[in-house]
């Protein structure tokens, strides 16, 4: 197999400019002629957006001319009923073929009925893999940019607070008309992205042969954990135990391996007969594993694959030309420079001392990288007792579904909202980590997908469900009760999950076990282990984007190269922000996260998430938590600083968050 890191970027044959100036001032003349002087402005602006896509397959000047003076707008009742057709129009293409493909990935999603070489290629299936240029084969998109602007993030974070909803939903339905992508280049990019994401999801670490630096084996015989997930997960569930710091230490030498890919190719494949592997050494049967004998730079040549694909993208969009500038401009809509700073700032922001101290005092010794991990303010509870707790309340998943309606009203939501929503969620068991996909037509519900136990939810399958339960929630009423269909679903992801963040710290309280002394302390403990949480995830995506800034620096690297650069980016974050409090660290845990795999430049949206929930979490206090959630989720999709603000009256930022988690930490100490 080729190197992915070295395609270079390829122009699209099927994109050229066709339309001179003069032939587009023509068709501006011809529209004026018609609709006045008035319509010289508008006609200049839509027609060269129109002149910017058209390619020779579309037609020559005349054609060029005839669409521009047919289908140009003017008169506002007319306008207005344009806009609401396109934006129907576009809702039913893009749904149904959202829930085709949805459809198609159930096997390959979820745990049970399983066929093998023919779900993944199912899951992969895309009924309209050319859709984008027929789009424009077929003139939607030229009407639709015609007549409505496109209006960039500069443009939209200084004029949307002043826009009407109808002005928003104009500049949504043009922002869907993109490139022209060739097919070629789009089922590619699916091919690549239904690869990472199955190594992600496959990628299971057998340690039932693990041992301790004590030789003690902490797993049955044929038990693996999903990487980094669950890895993290057992490492998390060792400060509920006695000996468990020595279940630590060994874990993380399993993260480690799974980083720089040094896991043994026989612990992997589970042909060692079951010697014992100590990763600290990382020998089998007290046998050393030679570095060919290890799986070596796999992750990273998965990612360089997406680099390979998104290099093919770069020269689509002269706005955004990069994966880094389309993920923030375009996706996320906040500046590139906000993000980073926001995450230095949490790293950098003197609450750092008082948490690093309390947490130390919480766990009665210096702290170690692992650290980064605990989560538990309150008084840790042994994984049997929350799994005790789990299966009490919630036999299975099956349980969790049927009670949905029911964990809705004690939450507070009134019977008829809880009963809707209860019965539009289904809950299934993934593969790989939890997810939530969420319906794109009313006909239809949104799907939860936890992890479980091999008989039961389990505490892990039930705080992964309280998570995607936020997610849905969101996906249901931003979608059942968005002020118009261009503008359903939040503003990005780190919005949704603020929700998934929000209900995910509500768990115990559905479980009935939360500590209730009073609602201060049970506040405060919020605050703290949603700093935590914002401090440990920034790390890692501060790490991401300065290895994909890394990666487009050298665009020949290999995946040893990139492998190694990863590491060393790892490092330095951590002795810039980490070490101070945490000690050196071996295992360059700030690069373990396998979103970086299967979903690129994803994980300053869960960052982004824990500020803005907190920020949420502390505008409900004296509040009702359903009526806030429906109306927040409600806003529509403007821009993420915009809907923070008519949320809850403040933009996105570190310091309501840091302040309250300061305070708390005072009152926590007395």
């Amino acid at each position: 197999m080729s190197d992915p890191g070295t395609s270079a970027p390829v122009a699209p044959a099927t994109v050229a400019q066709v339309i001179s100036i003069a032939e587009r001032n023509a068709a501006i003349d011809a529209i004026v002629a018609t609709h006045g002087d008035a319509a010289r402005a508008a006609a200049t602006a839509g027609v060269k957006r129109v002149a910017d896509r058209w390619s020779v397959a579309d037609g020559d000047a005349s054609a060029f001319r005839a669409l521009c003076e047919k289908h140009f707008v003017m008169d506002t009742t007319l306008r207005t009923r344009l806009l609401a057709r396109l934006e129907e129009s576009l809702r039913q293409i893009g749904g149904h073929l959202y829930e085709m493909r949805r459809s198609l990935r159930r096997w390959n999603d979820l745990v049970g009925d399983e066929c093998a070489g023919v779900d993944d290629v199912l899951a992969s299936f895309d009924p309209a893999p050319d859709l984008s240029d027929q789009l424009y084969r077929q003139k939607i998109a030229f009407i639709a940019l015609l007549n409505f602007d496109r209006p960039d993030l500069r443009t939209m974070l200084a004029n949307g607070d002043s826009w009407s909803v109808e002005q928003w939903a104009a500049a949504r339905v043009a922002q869907q008309f993109g490139p022209r992508v060739p097919t070629e280049l789009a089922d590619h990019a699916r091919r690549v992205g239904h690869e990472a994401q199955n190594f992600v999801a496959k990628f299971h670490v057998p340690v039932g042969t693990m041992v301790d630096a004590k030789g003690k084996r902490w797993f049955e015989p044929d038990r693996a954990l999903l990487a980094h997930w669950l890895v993290r997960e057992e490492i998390k569930a060792g400060y509920g135990d006695p000996d468990g710091l020595d279940k630590q230490h060994a874990l993380m030498w399993v993260m480690a391996r799974h980083i720089d890919g040094s896991i043994p190719r026989s612990v992997m494949e589970r042909t060692s007969a079951g010697a014992a592997w100590d990763p600290a050494h990382n020998t089998v049967g007290g046998k050393p594993v030679a570095e060919a004998d290890t799986i070596g730079p796999e992750r990273y040549r998965q990612i360089l694959a997406h680099y390979a694909v998104a290099a093919r993208f770069d020269v689509l969009y002269p706005e955004a030309p990069t994966a880094i500038a389309r993920k923030f401009d375009l996706a996320r809509e906040i500046p590139e420079a906000d993000v980073e700073r926001l995450l230095i700032d949490l790293l950098e922001h003197p609450a750092r001392a008082p948490l690093a101290a309390f947490l130390r005092t919480r766990l009665g010794r210096a702290l170690e990288p692992q650290d980064i991990y605990f989560e538990d303010v309150a008084e840790t509870k042994p994984a049997a007792e929350l799994n005790a707790a789990v299966k009490a309340r919630f036999a299975d998943e099956l349980a969790f579904q049927a009670a949905l309606p029911e964990v809705l009203r004690g939450l507070g939501f009134p019977a008829s909202e809880a009963d809707f929503l209860g019965a539009r969620i289904k809950v299934e068991i993934a593969k790989g980590s939890g997810h939530a996909m969420r319906p794109m037509l009313g006909e239809y519900g949104a799907w939860l997908r936890t992890n479980r136990l091999k008989d039961e939810l389990g505490w892990d399958g039930f705080d992964t469900a309280m998570h995607e339960l936020g997610h849905n929630l969101e996906q249901l009423y931003s979608a059942f009760n968005a002020p118009r269909p261009a503008l359903q679903n939040v503003p990005n992801t780190a919005c949704t999950e603020a929700f998934a963040f929000l209900y995910q710290s509500l768990a115990k309280r559905v479980l009935g076990i939360e500590d209730s002394a009073d609602m201060q302390r049970s506040q405060d403990i919020d605050a703290v282990a949603t700093m935590l949480a914002a401090r440990q995830i920034a790390g890692p995506s501060l790490v991401e984007l300065r290895m994909w800034r890394w990666i487009y620096a050298h665009p020949g690297a290999t995946p040893a190269a990139l492998r190694d650069a990863t590491l060393a980016i790892a490092a330095d974050v951590w002795t810039r922000y980490y070490e101070q409090d945490f000690g050196p660290d071996h295992t360059r845990i700030l690069a373990a996260y396998q979103h970086t795999v299967g979903h690129p430049l994803y994980l300053a949206d869960y960052t982004l998430g824990h500020v803005i929930s907190h920020q949420i979490r502390s505008h409900m206090h004296g509040k009702d938590l359903a009526t806030e959630t429906k109306r927040i989720c409600s806003i529509g999709r403007v821009t993420p600083d915009l809907w923070m603000r008519r949320a809850v009256g403040t933009g996105v930022a570190v310091a309501p968050l840091a302040h309250d988690c300061t305070a708390a930490l005072a009152r926590l100490a007395r």
